[in-house]
């Protein structure tokens, strides 16, 4: 049986940055017994002590490299398990992927490519693919096991309504056809938006807004942020939650509630 856990998930978008501003705090009053973090961008040994391993807390890393990438996950209670990755070297070696297994509960934190490439020509489209395919078959396989959580900056926005101008940006990588396909697949194969079965057809709610022209103020935004939850963990979350009001990243955190 699950026991009641809060479990939260946030893009720092650089933990060293958000760490002299906002970090701390946050852990301080989350209330969170699991916390995944993306986009690091540091190794470990480059965080400082309390960062690395705050009082109260266990920790494990799956570093990108210097600058680049990276995911954490922060536990009150020590995980029965951790597994680093999917197997695959191409998709390991970014550290984008981290699993944590409390009992029969698995808190798999995900950091998903972005498709734009460096040149913004959405050249790493493919490779993204790639990886939502590989990370799927992972946690298809995980959830015979028990309850998964897959939580993370996924960096799609599912539906017309999880950014504030889908028109303008359907040709740009977060909102190409082929990137919602491969959202809709983990959808229709059973997986719960835990947030959007909540509050359907309600707009407005965002999760990352660019850091210029006032966008966040003016919440011209998009929801790439998610907690995905197998059938069996969906039936135990008592509310899923954006706490729009986070500072100290371009992205908020989200979570739910398991009872």
């Amino acid at each position: 049986m699950i026991q009641p856990m809060r479990i939260v998930s946030w893009n720092v978008n650089g933990l060293r940055a958000c760490a002299r501003k906002a970090f701390p705090h946050f852990l301080a009053e989350s209330a969170a017994d699991v916390i995944g973090v993306q986009e690091v961008r540091a190794l470990p040994e480059q965080l400082d002590a309390v960062t690395r391993a705050p009082p109260g807390w266990h920790t494990c890393f799956a570093p990108g490299g210097p600058g680049y990438s990276g995911v954490a996950i922060y536990s009150r209670k020590q995980p029965d398990e951790v597994t680093v990755g999917v197997g695959e070297r191409r998709f390991d070696v970014e550290g984008r992927l981290i699993t944590a297994r409390f009992g029969k509960t698995f808190v798999v934190n995900g950091y998903f490519p972005k498709g734009s490439g460096s040149k913004r020509d959405n050249s790493r489209v493919p490779y993204k693919l790639a990886f939502y395919l590989a990370v799927f078959e992972y946690v298809q396989k995980l959830r015979r096991r028990g309850a998964v959580f897959v939580i993370g900056d996924f960096n799609t926005a599912h539906e017309e309504i999880d950014l504030a101008r889908p028109k303008e940006n359907v040709k740009s990588s977060g909102f190409l056809p082929e990137e919602r396909a491969a959202f809709a697949l983990w959808i229709d194969a059973g997986w719960v938006d835990t947030f959007r079965v909540r509050h359907p057809g309600e707009a407005g709610h965002y999760t990352w807004w660019r850091q210029w022209g006032g966008a966040r103020e003016r919440n011209v935004g998009w929801r790439i942020d998610y907690v995905l939850a197998s059938p069996s963990a969906a039936k135990r979350v008592t509310e899923a939650f954006i706490w729009r009001n986070v500072q100290g990243s371009d992205h908020v955190p989200v979570g739910v509630d398991v009872d």
